[in-house]
This record gives C-alpha cells, sequence and structure tokens, in this order.
C-alpha cells in the first residue's frame, strides 16, 4: 500500500506562485512513478506532470509547460510542485498519485489541496 498527503494549497491573485508538497509512505518510492493531476469543478480529472523517483525525467501537459516544475527530495520521501505565474485557469483540487513502474495506471491517490486563483 502508498499512502500520500497533499499540502501548501491556498488562495493567490494572478501571476503569483504556490509550492504544492505530497509526502508518500507505506512502499519504497524508488519503486513508483509519482504524478500531479488536478481537478476543476465540472470537469474531468486531468494530468498536470509526472516523475519517477530514480531518474530525471519529467513530463508535463501543455497547459503548465514552462510555469510548473516537478521535484522530489528521495530523502524526505516527497514530492512537490512549483507553479509559477499562476492563472485563474489553474484553479482546481490538486491531487498526488502514484503508480508502479510496471503499472499502465495510476492507483494510489491523495486526499487533494485546493488551488483558487483570482484575477
Amino acid at each position: 500500500q502508498v499512502q500520500l498527503v497533499e499540502s501548501g494549497g491556498g488562495l493567490v491573485q494572478a501571476g503569483e506562485s504556490l509550492r504544492l508538497s505530497c509526502a508518500a509512505s507505506g512502499r519504497t518510492v524508488s519503486s513508483l512513478r509519482m504524478a500531479w493531476f488536478r481537478q476543476a469543478p465540472g470537469k474531468e480529472r486531468e494530468f498536470v506532470a509526472s516523475i519517477p523517483w530514480t531518474v530525471a525525467k519529467t513530463y508535463y501537459a501543455d497547459s503548465v509547460k514552462g510555469r510548473f516544475i516537478i521535484s522530489r527530495d528521495n530523502a524526505k520521501t516527497t514530492l512537490y510542485l512549483q507553479m509559477n505565474s499562476l492563472k485563474p485557469e489553474d484553479t482546481a483540487v490538486y491531487y498526488c498519485a502514484a503508480r508502479l513502474e510496471t503499472s499502465g495506471s495510476y492507483n494510489y491517490w491523495g486526499q487533494g489541496t485546493q488551488v483558487t486563483v483570482s484575477s
């Protein structure tokens, strides 16, 4: 089993920044691929970014590329999402997710943290 706990959400104005954190436990993190997803009211959950624990190869959705940075701290078993130049359309509940490197879908999820960006 994998337990994920997000934190760092809040209310900010357009153009400002936030950093989200995700603490992972319950399984050797080196065997996992980690990701951030988000879900706005009335919309489906969408992929934001991902990174393995052992290889520095990142993936980003086109909507956040150049503004968001995903990173990790192996010693703290923590995943981060640095969000810069925030826009009102970034408003959503942000979720931390994990899957085995051999799995095709994310099946471990955190409780989510709210990010609201005002214009």
